[in-house]
């Protein structure tokens, strides 16, 4: 096949570094985004055979000033896009330090909602195909453990659902990625069941080979759980961590 661009944003992730890898297996080139260059520089050194293949470049994704001329800067234009810029500040610390919670907004939703609405909107862009975003279970219910990250990741993916349906006519897919536990650098230290841990290599299989459908739900036991969260009445959920 003719090589094909992907555009990760927010590349310096375990999920991003894998979906990386597999696109690259695949043949696509790579432009890897994230305000870790150094890092990324590193990661391509290791572990990319064909470093030619891949492009480093620098984005703040809450720096929403910095983001048209990034795309403007870009060496060509993607034919996919994957949003996985994530931070993550814990419930009770976010509920007293607003700059934790201000800055999750700004990197799971305001960021998102920026550069997306620019990538989307350039029409000059005829290659454009897919754009997927990485979001959490954690935004199907507001829940007394983790509502503040909770609800930046749900209003991403209301965002992203009303794009998909923005975009439909150009043919352009829209995929959300909701995941459950990933073993990754976010979550490391964290008190999570060890039953319920999935890998990031799996997470981005799930993107690479994202299909027609809008919500992906890796792995059958997040499913049940998804599902049982999604139709779970309010008092039981109140019962939750």
């Amino acid at each position: 096949m003719q090589s094909k661009t992907v555009l990760v944003l927010g590349a310096n992730s375990d999920v991003a570094k894998a979906a990386i890898l597999q696109y690259l297996a695949k043949g696509y080139r790579v432009i890897a985004a994230s305000r870790s260059t150094g890092e990324l520089h590193a990661f391509v050194q290791a572990q990319v055979p064909e470093k030619d293949r891949v492009t480093v470049c620098y984005f703040d994704a809450a720096d929403c000033s910095s983001h048209a001329g990034f795309y403007t800067a870009l060496p060509e234009k993607p034919h996919i896009v994957v949003y996985a810029a994530g931070y993550l500040k814990n419930n009770e610390a976010a509920l007293l330090d607003f700059e934790g919670s201000f800055r999750m907004m700004q990197v799971h939703y305001a960021g998102a909602v920026s550069i997306l609405n620019i990538i989307a909107m350039d029409k000059d862009n005829d290659r454009l195909e897919r754009i997927i975003g990485l979001s959490s279970l954690s935004g199907v219910r507001g829940r007394k453990s983790n509502f503040i990250y909770g609800s930046t990741k749900a209003a991403f993916t209301q965002y992203l659902a009303g794009l998909r349906q923005y975009l439909f006519s150009r043919r352009i897919t829209v995929n959300v990625i909701v995941a459950g536990y990933i073993r990754s650098k976010m979550t490391a230290g964290l008190d999570l069941p060890e039953s319920l841990m999935l890998e990031p290599a799996f997470i981005a299989r799930a993107v690479v080979n994202a299909g027609t459908a809008f919500t992906i739900v890796p792995g059958f036991k997040w499913k049940l759980i998804y599902t049982a969260l999604k139709w779970m009445p309010e008092k039981l959920v109140a019962k939750l961590p």
